[in-house]
């Protein structure tokens, strides 16, 4: 298995397009002043020790020379798309598990006898041609090919030979393994557990009173016994849009127009990925920073912002009071159908959206219009791109947000 890890990629990706910032900290995120987060920093501004996930006032603060950038999602999805066709031309077992990281099956087979060693090299040459850099993981399973792309940035090769799985794994500390989290870490720390080759030979009971079920499965990993195979990611369960405000919103104008374009969003992604959803959730966060919810069950799967919005502007009503301060809006729709079966209202000229709430009324008509206009804005925006299109509501919005690059947004893998 490889693991291939594109380095420091967002901020790779501007200081290609810009000559001049090359060798210069460049730092891809939202505005200090904004509650951002760094998003990617460059290897030398983390030197300066910026990191992934930084709120943006922090970074400044260790690194004020810094060069910032809110980064340029098409220009990012274009060149992972890029990477994924030379992964892809290597082998058809290609995992991509984000924007910048995917699993490459390169076991040796009687027809394709080439070393991993090689296919990796050669891999490594091939993306550099395109101006930026990979570190790649080889080892016999998925957690030791992920683990061992960690050990030499930028643009190094870790190789763990088989039989040496344990060797590699058992002093490494417990953080570098996924599922390990804070809570856990800090439960097993509570135990004298420090290392990986510790939580192998942690009693039964332990692991099971941190990951219940999992237990086995994590203690697997710690021998180097994962044997899960390359495959293409699950279809998705869910899609969402959510954005922070610079700005607390205080109106339930405001708080409905954020809506609005996160539902605008959502529905594009939705109908990208011929995709409908029967379940509508709009999440609200607080000036407290805590965060409440609420869903409706659709009569019929739709993905049609036109259509959603109404729903949208009720729910908001469930979670808000005129008053209470709202720093962040999201929308998600799931419930896909998965066997074309679709359950219809009993009129088909006043649909009933909801089977759970007061039916919001949509005429055949009327949803005929909504569609034909989510239709024509879905094809401006494929040919002029995102900005060009959009409600004179969100001239305000898009001014007033963190202008937070996300890392891993899920319309990357599209």
């Amino acid at each position: 298995m490889l693991l291939v890890d594109l380095d420091a990629f967002f901020a790779s990706v501007e200081q290609l397009d810009h000559p001049a910032w090359r060798g210069k900290p460049v730092i891809v995120g939202g505005d200090p002043d904004k509650h951002g987060v760094v998003s990617t920093a460059s290897y030398e501004a983390r030197a300066y020790g910026v990191h992934s996930a930084m709120p943006s006032s922090a970074a400044r603060k260790l690194c004020p020379h810094a060069i910032w950038t809110r980064g340029h999602y098409d220009r990012y999805k274009a060149l992972s798309m890029a990477v994924m066709d030379i992964l892809r031309s290597e082998t058809p077992y290609v995992q991509q598990v984000s924007i910048d990281e995917a699993f490459v099956d390169v076991t040796p087979t009687h027809i394709n006898t080439e070393h991993p060693i090689a296919i990796a090299q050669r891999i490594q040459q091939r993306i550099a041609a395109l101006g930026i850099t990979c570190s790649v993981g080889i080892g016999t399973s998925k957690t030791i090919a992920k683990i061992a792309s960690d050990m030499d940035k930028p643009q190094g090769l870790t190789v763990v030979n088989p039989g040496r799985e344990i060797d590699f794994l058992a002093p490494l500390p417990v953080r570098v393994m996924s599922g390990v989290g804070p809570a856990a870490e800090e439960r097993l720390r509570a135990h004298g557990i420090k290392t990986l080759g510790q939580i192998a030979q942690a009693p039964e009971s332990l692991l099971k009173s941190i990951w219940g079920k999992n237990a086995a499965m994590m203690r697997n990993r710690c021998l180097g016994l994962d044997a899960t195979p390359v495959e293409e990611a699950e279809a998705a369960k869910s899609v969402s849009s959510e954005v922070t405000m610079a700005h607390d919103l205080k109106t339930f104008e405001a708080i409905a127009a954020t809506a609005d374009a996160m539902a605008a969003k959502v529905g594009r992604r939705l109908r990208a990925k011929g995709l409908a959803g029967r379940t509508l959730t709009l999440k609200l966060r607080y000036s407290d920073r805590t965060t409440c919810s609420t869903r409706r069950t659709l009569c019929i799967p739709e993905d049609n912002e036109h259509i959603l919005r109404p729903l949208l502007h009720e729910m908001i009503g469930e979670l808000w009071e005129p008053g209470m301060a709202v720093r962040l809006v999201g929308v998600s729709i799931a419930g896909f159908e998965t066997n074309g079966a679709v359950q219809t209202c009993l009129f088909d000229d006043m649909q009933p959206m909801t089977a759970d709430a007061s039916p919001i009324l949509c005429d055949a008509a009327t949803r005929r219009r909504k569609e034909r206009l989510s239709s024509v804005t879905d094809a401006v925006k494929n040919r002029f791109g995102e900005t060009s299109l959009f409600r004179g509501k969100e001239l305000t919005l898009w001014a007033d947000t963190t202008q937070t690059t996300a890392k891993n947004p899920a319309d990357y893998l599209d």
